[in-house]
């Protein structure tokens, strides 16, 4: 078919192609048209707040992505008086914060500011323009403009170019995307799998380190009660030492601060009356402890320090690099994320907040549904990194060696106690200092808890090697998924199917 022909074919139907150049990059048959052309465009608008109800009266609301599912969204509230609605099959697109996901409408629904419903007309196959949107949705997001956040207008969403292939074509260029996806999601399921039972054993191996199991046969090989008291103490004795440790560094501190201001040392002892010993650890409610093994909270055995509020208007390419908290995931610390540096601070700012080898870092904020929060992670090269706000630094006394801290605070046990101390609105969820300070941790000799770590590094090695794995197949799976999308909006798709089908029946036939 010729360019004229198509394009009688589609006004016919009562499409105009885009007013483009002449394309010679489209199969025979398809037309370069826009969405104003091919849809109909309905903005959503937010009802009053006092219309909005959890008990299913009226229709079910959605207000923007936060409500997206993997196709179609998942209803939270639903809406009395409705102002813009949309009907099964349309295709919601977020226009704001963020721009360019899609879902489907199950059903009738009310639509909130954030989304906008595309209608695609009777004679366009609704999945064709909703899998086209996906495959643009990058580009979608890059038209969003604002200051405060991205949106997309109206007019945008109207003039989006679209590939519009006849109709048999649409269908079998939808049907096509479908089998292919569904071998696709039927791989990455059996990958989740894989990792769901990872994160299973990984949890199980945690457990059983902070709750002496893994080390059960290590302790009846050594004998907990015949260590030689200068090598193998136990957690009690450790403790004791750390607690001496901790008053030293206090009095230490003190005496400074005080020539500091005074010119001269404290004339007697009296000062050291004001020294605050630790609070000990509730046991009543904690599991049974390990032989040899003792109760501490972070304050008795760390120094703990919340982190420092940098001004972002103060930051430039150099200096000292700011450790938010972006960078920090479970068990490791990625500086590469948003990198941000100060260089104009004052020398006692950098001494308080300065990080060290073998700091352990606690993220404090984070989103409430995810749990996206309470990473730890240790330090392993402090080369002038500052510590930012809503991070926890705990730096362990010696005795305590900083990857145990960082198992024990992974545990499961450990982060159910974290999270029991959050508080915040229904998105957001904090955890103060003088919670994490508080929060009790088991002790084991210092031997054991190196021997812990040793356990741990060879059991969880290969899980690593593993998640790391699947993780970058999940991403090549996302990725297929844009080829195949980028193949069909081509034409090629079809293409090279019809040119398989053919291949099949001319072999049938001889």
């Amino acid at each position: 078919m010729n360019e004229s022909a198509t394009t009688v074919s589609y006004v016919g139907a009562g499409l105009k192609p885009a007013p483009t150049k002449k394309r010679t990059d489209l199969p025979a048959g398809w037309v370069k048209s826009h969405m104003n052309n091919v849809c109909t465009i309905i903005l959503g608008q937010s009802p009053p707040s006092s219309t909005y109800n959890v008990n299913g009266e009226g229709l079910p609301f959605f207000q923007g992505k936060a409500e997206f599912g993997e196709r179609y969204p998942i209803a939270v509230k639903w809406c009395s008086r409705p102002k813009k609605v949309a009907q099964k099959n349309d295709i919601l697109i977020s226009v704001r914060a963020p721009v360019g996901p899609t879902n489907i409408a199950p059903s009738k629904c009310c639509i909130g500011r954030g989304l906008a419903a595309i209608r695609p007309l009777e004679d366009i196959e609704h999945l064709y323009v909703y899998y086209y949107l996906r495959s643009i949705e990058h580009e979608l997001s890059e038209m969003g403009t604002g200051t405060t956040f991205k949106a997309i207008s109206g007019s945008d969403l109207r003039a989006i170019s679209i590939p519009l292939a006849p109709l048999d074509q649409q269908k079998l260029i939808v049907a096509e995307i479908e089998k292919q996806f569904s071998r696709l999601d039927e791989a990455v399921a059996a990958l989740k799998r894989i990792q769901a039972n990872l994160k299973r054993y990984k949890a199980s191996v945690l457990k059983a380190a902070v709750e002496g199991k893994l080390t059960e046969e290590w302790r009846s090989r050594r004998g907990v009660l015949q260590y030689a008291p200068t090598k193998d103490e136990t957690g009690a004795d450790l403790l004791k030492h750390i607690l001496n440790e901790r008053r030293k560094k206090w009095e230490e501190d003190y005496i400074n601060k005080y020539v500091a201001a005074h010119g001269h040392a404290p004339k007697d002892d009296s000062w050291k009356k004001k020294y605050k010993e630790p609070v000990a650890p509730d046991t009543l409610n904690l599991p049974k402890l390990p032989k040899g093994w003792v109760w501490a909270t972070l304050e008795s055995i760390t120094i703990a320090l919340g982190g420092y509020a940098f001004e972002s208007k103060k930051f430039e390419d150099s200096g000292y690099q700011i450790v938010k908290m972006a960078n920090i995931k479970m068990g490791k610390i990625d500086l590469s994320q948003h990198p941000s540096f100060i260089a104009d601070l004052k020398s006692d700012v950098i001494k308080k907040y300065s990080l060290a080898t073998g700091d352990v870092l606690v993220t404090l904020t984070g989103t409430r549904k995810k749990r996206d929060y309470g990473y730890i992670a240790v330090v392993k090269n402090e080369a002038k990194l500052l510590l930012n706000q809503r991070i926890a630094r705990l730096r362990p006394f010696n005795g305590l060696l900083p990857k145990y801290l960082e198992i024990a605070m992974q545990s499961e046990a450990y982060r159910n106690r974290f999270f029991s101390y959050e508080t915040g609105n229904v998105g957001q969820g904090n955890v103060g200092m003088s919670a994490i300070s508080k929060e009790p941790i088991l002790l084991p000799p210092l031997l054991e808890q190196q021997a812990i770590i040793d356990e741990i590094e060879i059991r969880l090695s290969i899980v690593e090697e593993t998640e790391t794995t699947i993780e970058t197949n999940i991403r090549r799976a996302e990725r297929l998924r844009q080829s195949i999308l980028k193949e069909a909006f081509s034409g090629r798709l079809i293409q090279s199917f019809g040119e398989e089908q053919k291949h099949k029946k001319e072999t049938l036939n001889g």
